[in-house]
């Protein structure tokens, strides 16, 4: 699921272990987990949409990379990655302290703990205490809160910044409606709607 990417092995096997995880849960497999608890899916980006946030962020020179959701750590895996390969870093952003230890772990297995910072509480505030510099950001928690991130990071965006936002094709809904409609009338705001994996809005900020 890593096609045309070169990874090392140690990330291919973080990879892989995901990904039998999300064919245990599309099965109804859950070992050690209750059924139909939504907090304990992954609810990850999917393969496609990784490999592809891993082209984006990489082609950027030592991005600042910011992602919003840290979920269960896969697609970090896919953004540290990028960021060790192009000199940047991860700073990444969740509420839930079990999600965080799982991502933390899976981050060293893959060997990119050095490039990866895990960041745990209310996203707004975060971002909020966050420097300026910001050079990508991946936006994938909580529809409602789409557009107030946005809105709380976009004066950090350093020119040329690239943001991508999940989930605008699946499950959609008014909320990233909303955010597409409100991320497109930015000024210095190019924005497209790419139709890999759950649907990607990827924008691009280039201020006057």
């Amino acid at each position: 699921m890593c096609r045309g990417l070169s990874v090392d092995d140690k990330v291919t096997a973080v990879l892989e272990a995901y990904h039998a995880r999300m064919a245990d849960e599309q099965r109804g497999v859950f070992p050690d987990r209750q059924r139909g608890a939504r907090d304990q899916y992954l609810l990850p980006v999917g393969p496609e949409s990784g490999q592809l946030i891993n082209l984006l962020a990489a082609s950027l020179k030592a991005p600042n990379i910011l992602e919003i959701g840290t979920s269960y750590g896969y697609s970090g895996i896919w953004l540290a990655e990028a960021a060790r390969a192009s000199g940047g870093h991860v700073a990444t952003l969740e509420l839930q302290d079990y999600k965080i230890a799982y991502a933390r772990e899976m981050a060293a297995k893959a060997g990119l703990s050095d490039h990866i910072d895990f960041l745990q509480g209310d996203a707004l505030a975060l971002i909020a205490g966050l420097p300026s510099g910001i050079d990508f950001v991946l936006l994938d928690l909580w529809k409602d809160l789409y557009i107030p991130c946005l809105e709380a990071f976009l004066p950090k965006l350093n020119p040329g910044a690239m943001i991508v936002a999940d989930n605008i094709i699946y499950p959609g809904g008014d909320d990233v409606r909303a955010y597409s409609r409100a991320v497109r009338a930015k000024p210095g705001m190019t924005s497209i709607l790419v139709p890999v994996g759950a649907g990607l809005e990827i924008s691009r900020y280039e201020p006057a």
